[in-house]
């Protein structure tokens, strides 16, 4: 059968059909055939040269309004957030803070323009961003990521996270802020319960977090126990309230660098928690000393996934939205070196994040949204040792200009 198609991918190697070569034929945005045969016409013609294409890349975590700062900022927070056991990572906190009294959105959105064209080039199609919202930063963040947002539709989708950095209580007015920001037209509401002071504090910042979004129907995404303290206790704070509120698999924590520090029966308690909550966890190993028992939680069938997190700013020096380098850092970090391990590295920066984000519909599959990425490796062992721009980017159906 012959297929009027928008853009036809020959001989592309897919993961999951080893050794056989297909053709994807692209029609209205969507993944319209993915067959064997050659009978098929199209406007554009990719050869893949018998290399992988693969769903694209997402990442469910980057600190957006803070890429590109780290030349605005001294040494001193990056010091102390790297510190072996991450003790004084609320210093570090505290520290970086310091950039947010220059916010304006009018530079901030040249930065994040850089940032989102890289990921663009990286075929990375979803990023979930956060933006401050606080007394430093005001709303200056969250305007430069919703203007980058519209900009890049169609080529990059930003989920824009207002996020409640420096507390919710202990931050005077931080609720009325992240409530500004929702109305301005962020997608998600942001917040970072393990700063507080008391637990008490913790519990009523989750609570005000979770107020917000059941009050504009909106995800939820925070930062939690990202720090070496054994006694944080914000991710059950996190998984228990998203239970109550019937928030199920609208709930994604970050970081739960803790956890490598907890006593093995709580951590299966909180395991057991996360999948009652189908609530998934977005690690970054790369940025930080310390990370989640990624190992144990994939063995409890935990939702887990990769976070870019930092772009050259007050808590790591590197990053260039390039999701496979992630991946090839964590694969040494974490030694998942195996080719079984290697592939599942490669779906927590695909399929996996996506669902952590809540994608629909995403994936390499006939009538699904076409965002793929033909590789110049032939399988994914290759793809993570040269972690390099694909040779193609194609999103929402449409491909990607290399030199935009």
């Amino acid at each position: 059968m012959t297929h009027a198609l928008d853009i036809l991918i020959r001989n592309a190697l897919l993961r999951d059909r080893p050794g056989t070569l297909a053709h994807i034929g692209i029609a209205s945005g969507r993944i319209a055939v993915i067959d064997e045969g050659t009978t098929h016409e199209a406007q554009t013609q990719i050869d893949a040269q018998g290399n992988l294409v693969t769903e694209s890349f997402v990442d469910p975590h980057l600190h957006l309004c803070k890429v590109y700062t780290l030349q605005m900022m001294d040494e001193e927070a990056l010091k102390a957030y790297h510190g072996a056991d991450m003790g004084k990572a609320m210093t570090a906190i505290e520290l970086a803070a310091r950039v947010k009294e220059r916010y304006d959105a009018s530079w901030i959105i040249d930065n994040v323009r850089k940032a989102m064209a890289e990921a663009a080039q990286f075929g990375n199609t979803h990023v979930r961003a956060f933006a401050d919202v606080d007394s430093k930063a005001r709303l200056e963040g969250v305007k430069a990521l919703i203007q980058a947002r519209e900009e890049f539709r169609g080529v990059v989708d930003i989920q824009v996270v207002a996020f409640a950095q420096d507390g919710m209580v202990r931050e005077p007015g931080a609720a009325a802020l992240v409530r500004q920001a929702m109305e301005l037209g962020a997608d998600v509401v942001g917040g970072i319960p393990w700063i507080e002071y008391t637990d008490a504090d913790i519990q009523q910042h989750v609570k005000e977090i979770f107020d917000i979004a059941e009050e504009y129907d909106k995800d939820v995404s925070m930062l939690v126990d990202d720090a070496g303290d054994a006694g944080l206790r914000s991710l059950e704070a996190m998984a228990l309230e998203t239970i109550r509120r019937g928030w199920h698999g609208r709930s994604l924590a970050h970081h739960a660098r803790a956890m490598a520090l907890y006593p093995k029966p709580y951590f299966q308690k909180l395991a057991a928690l996360l999948k009652k909550a189908d609530m998934g966890v977005v690690t970054d190993p790369h940025t930080g000393p310390l990370h989640a028992r990624v190992r144990e939680l994939l063995e409890e069938d935990v939702l887990v996934c990769l976070g870019q997190d930092d772009i050259s700013d007050a808590y790591y020096p590197y990053g260039r939205s390039n999701m496979l380098e992630v991946a090839f850092l964590v694969s040494h970090l974490l030694w998942m070196t195996s080719a079984a391990e290697m592939e599942t590295l490669y779906d927590m920066i695909t399929t996996k994040a996506a669902q952590a984000m809540g994608i629909p519909d995403f994936g390499l599959k006939v009538g699904a949204p076409a965002h793929l990425v033909v590789l110049n490796q032939p399988n994914v062992l290759e793809a993570l040792r040269h972690h390099e721009r694909p040779a193609h980017v194609i999103s929402h159906g449409k491909l990607v200009a290399k030199t935009r």
